[in-house]
């Protein structure tokens, strides 16, 4: 039995091979192109990997473009977690400096002494993981958007708490088309100030806003002219620019968001186990996704039901 160790870096990799013995049969550099590639398939068949006895490896990653060229085939494919490696390093030396080199032989030293205790990346549908990688990037979407919004709170706390305080009424406040409209019109208290009625419509029917938008444009403009500190003027037309530019950021984030949420709700009803996902209580379509990108659809991954 032949195991393989691969210690992976953004431009390089380096590959073990070790046979039951953990004697080091094969050491190779090998780079992240289809050069590199085609190597350590050479390589692994030099050593008698064959499409009916595949040699395992271990890699401290699941989704490289190099982790999808090993599972092409029925090769199983163990992502190690790193902090798990970084035990098994001290058995092979007593300095617990990192070497490329050492690690790709840790790792595949991990599968000739424990490789029961490792879980194989699980074969997955190209349709399961198709949404698996639109439903994290989505999630990975509103995170961004959140975080961005969250500066901008913090921004016009700064100097325009009145913005906050219209926009308070709202749910999901900032990243709301409406917020973003009026702040793009008026970054600063002083142009909050002068708004007209006409001006405060206007962005709203441009947000989308259909209906309730009298009694919005009010309650807008009271809450724009009420009576706050201000910073000096020179200050706060600094601090606009700033807000303007993080505007463009939080719309950039709430665009991504919503067009990666669409491209879930397009992908996730073409899989056949979208009924019975959405079956359970409190899933939508977002959630359901995330869920069948996480158990995934390999039929043999989980022994039963418990498991």
């Amino acid at each position: 039995m032949i195991y393989c160790g691969i210690d992976w870096a953004e431009r390089t990799h380096d590959v073990a091979l070790v046979d039951d013995t953990g004697q080091l049969l094969a050491r190779r550099h090998i780079t992240d192109d289809a050069a590199g590639y085609r190597s350590l398939i050479d390589l692994l068949a030099e050593y008698g990997d064959t499409e009916d006895t595949p040699i395992p490896v271990a890699i401290e990653t699941s989704r490289r473009l190099l982790v999808a060229v090993l599972r092409a085939d029925k090769r199983k494919v163990f992502a190690i977690n790193p902090m798990a490696a970084a035990r098994y390093r001290d058995r092979h030396a007593v300095s617990r400096k990192k070497s490329d080199p050492g690690d790709a032989l840790v790792l595949a030293n991990i599968l000739r002494t424990d490789m029961h205790a490792h879980r194989p990346l699980p074969n997955d549908s190209d349709l399961a993981r198709a949404i698996a990688a639109v439903a994290r990037a989505q999630q990975d979407a509103v995170w961004n958007r959140q975080q961005v919004a969250n500066q901008l709170r913090l921004l016009l706390r700064e100097y325009y708490p009145a913005a906050l305080e219209a926009f308070a009424k709202w749910d999901n406040g900032l990243c709301r088309p409406e917020a973003r409209e009026l702040m793009k019109l008026a970054p600063t208290p002083a142009k909050a100030a002068i708004l007209t009625r006409t001006q405060i419509t206007a962005a709203l029917k441009r947000a989308g806003r259909k209906r309730g938008i009298e009694a919005d444009v009010e309650r807008l403009r009271e809450a724009f002219r009420t009576d706050w500190p201000r910073r000096p003027e020179l200050v706060e037309d600094a601090l606009g620019k700033q807000t303007l530019a993080l505007l463009g950021q939080l719309t950039a984030a709430c665009t991504a968001a919503d067009d990666l949420a669409q491209a879930v709700e397009e992908a996730f009803p073409q899989h056949p186990d979208s009924e019975i996902i959405l079956s359970f209580p409190g899933l939508g379509i977002q959630l359901a996704a995330r869920v069948l990108g996480e158990i995934g659809d390999d039929r043999t991954r989980f022994a039963d039901a418990a498991a």
